[in-house]
């Protein structure tokens, strides 16, 4: 007889206990992980750090006695999303808390997170940082743009009712008047990147602010074009704009605000 088949049916033929069976089935499985475990290569170290440098301009108004100066911050780049937005996250999150900056949509919807970077007004979620270093300022204070874009009574104004009791209607062509006005996200990267804003922002409302009052003035359901058009005239408001169209570079919504503030003054020099 074959010894190596009457060893094999000898142990077919034995009776173990299920409790023994089950044992004895969970050591083959453990030892075998173990084995595994035991021959299989080391996993690979982690990626090397790559470190990046941001620059961030700081200073507190309450605290005006103390000059402005510029703090670095180290991140390790494979640990951070890939926009500005990411890194300004994490150095408040992780490093310093006392960083002050806006935020909401982090999709370029909201304008929150507008400020230089580079030397360019943009919105911080959309800006990916590249291989230089990022030197984002912190919070603008944007009081007196809120107080201009008030001015200019942002909504709709009407006296006739609506004839059937429901909202005001507008043809195709009156609606399409309106598209590269109504996108705009109030940032404000166009005004604080026009030199003529900067030279008297007390008085010159700016891109932001003009091509707002523009989308109300192009609006065929509105009817306060008399009165819109009689608080811009006078030699400030509007016509402080010399074109130099750093406005339309900056936008980040690839809006035109000098075309808007160009229609403006057609307007007001031969009518609608």
């Amino acid at each position: 007889m074959n010894p190596t088949l009457f060893s094999r049916s000898l142990l077919r033929a034995t009776t173990t206990p299920t409790s023994l069976r089950s044992t004895t089935t969970g050591l083959r499985a453990l030892a075998s992980v173990a084995t595994s475990q035991a021959a299989a290569p080391a996993k690979p170290d982690s990626k090397k750090p790559n470190i990046k440098q941001f620059q961030i301009y700081r200073w507190n108004p309450d605290t005006p006695e103390k000059k402005p100066y510029m703090q670095t911050y180290e991140l390790d780049m494979n640990q951070t999303g890939p926009m500005v937005l990411d890194a300004l996250i994490r150095v408040k999150n992780e490093v310093d808390p006392t960083l002050t900056f806006r935020r909401s949509c982090r999709e370029g919807i909201c304008g929150s997170c507008a400020m230089n970077i580079q030397g360019s007004n943009t919105l911080a979620c959309l800006c990916r940082i590249d291989v230089s270093n990022s030197s984002p300022d912190l919070v603008p204070d944007l009081t007196q743009f809120y107080k201009q874009y008030k001015s200019i009574k942002p909504y709709l104004q009407r006296k006739t009712p609506s004839p059937d009791g429901r909202e005001y209607r507008q043809s195709v062509e009156e609606r399409k008047k309106l598209d590269g006005l109504y996108e705009c996200i109030l940032c404000a990267c166009c005004s604080t990147s026009c030199p003529s804003y900067w030279w008297n922002s007390s008085d010159y409302l700016g891109p932001a602010v003009l091509l707002q009052s523009y989308r109300w003035l192009a609006d065929s359901r509105d009817e306060a074009k008399g009165a819109r058009k009689s608080a811009l005239e006078n030699e400030m408001s509007l016509y402080r704009c010399h074109t130099i169209m750093n406005c339309a570079k900056t936008c980040p919504k690839g809006l035109n605000p000098g075309l808007a503030i160009a229609n403006i003054k057609k307007e007001m020099a031969f009518g609608s």
